[in-house]
């Protein structure tokens, strides 16, 4: 199932998102969240027309996604970039392609036109997963993040809508 979250869902996000940033370099960030952290962010998606999307497995959040702006100024306005996260027991069962589904579904409905994804180049199956969802790869950036004491590939991915 896939839903809105709501303030209700910020610990169990937290603690998907915490894990993965403290156990993978699916994202570069390098600070836990906290239930607090999660519930003033839905608060400002809320308020900026931004969906945060979560995925439930079993009753329990499994994933999550959510857009915000690709760059700041006018001339971006309608091109906005994506974070997808799952926990690693939920892939493989539809949910990531769900969540997609319906984040898309939302920024078409307001107008946007391309979607991005910086994703780590330490993440294969995210850019497989990408590409399977009509993201074409546009540049590899050579050691931009830095995290677990290395230098670490971005890959920017687009897909227009």
């Amino acid at each position: 199932m896939i839903r809105p979250a709501t303030q209700n869902d910020a610990a169990q996000i937290a603690a998907l998102w915490s894990a993965l940033i403290r156990d993978t370099t699916v994202t570069f960030n390098s600070h836990e969240k906290t239930a607090a952290d999660i519930t003033a962010l839905l608060a400002d998606k809320a308020a900026a027309d931004q969906p945060f999307l979560v995925a439930l497995h079993a009753g329990r959040v499994a994933g999550f996604a959510t857009y915000g702006p690709f760059r700041n100024g006018p001339g971006y306005a309608r091109t906005i970039e994506h974070s997808i996260l799952l926990d690693t027991a939920a892939r493989g069962q539809g949910l990531g392609r769900g969540l997609m589904s319906a984040l898309e579904d939302h920024a078409r409905a307001r107008g946007m036109h391309t979607l991005w994804a910086g994703v780590s180049g330490e993440n294969p199956a995210g850019v497989t997963f990408h590409r399977h969802l009509g993201f074409a790869e546009v540049a590899t950036l050579r050691e931009v993040g830095f995290k677990f004491g290395r230098w670490i590939d971005l890959v920017l991915m687009c897909k227009r809508l």
